[in-house]
């Protein structure tokens, strides 16, 4: 089977010819960077989290909003009803926190983060004007 062309390092004036996207030196750059900003708050969860996580999922089997509508699905998320945004005390306040399905969670996060036409601050651009 041919192989394709390598093709110059998406990093702006790199040179290097590479089969993926960045060259191996760029990539490293690009992955770190991503880290630092597209989870802020990893420090929390990478902690005592998954164990009380797994509790608190032993105790509320259920997706509870799956419950409002009817439904009867497995929980599979602890979610935090009120977004902790790096807020300790309200990240680790169990109050704060719900037993929902993937799908009712995912459609939670969208709607918070901006997706859904919903423009809030992670999707915003402040040199444009609304």
């Amino acid at each position: 089977m041919p192989v394709k062309p390598q093709r110059p390092c998406s990093y702006p004036s790199c040179p290097e010819l590479t089969n993926e996207r960045y060259c191996s030196k760029h990539q490293k750059e690009i992955e770190s960077k991503y880290n630092k900003t597209s989870r802020p708050f990893k420090k929390l969860y990478n902690s005592r989290w998954y164990k009380l996580r797994k509790q608190f999922l032993l105790k509320h089997p259920l997706c509870e909003e799956c419950k409002r509508e009817g439904v009867v699905t497995a929980a599979e998320v602890v979610d935090h009803v009120i977004p902790h945004k790096g807020n300790e005390q309200l990240f680790w306040d169990e109050s704060n926190w719900q037993s929902l399905c993937k799908h009712h969670h995912d459609i939670k996060t969208a709607k918070e983060d901006g997706r859904f036409g919903n423009k809030n601050e992670v999707y915003s651009y402040p040199w444009k004007k609304e």
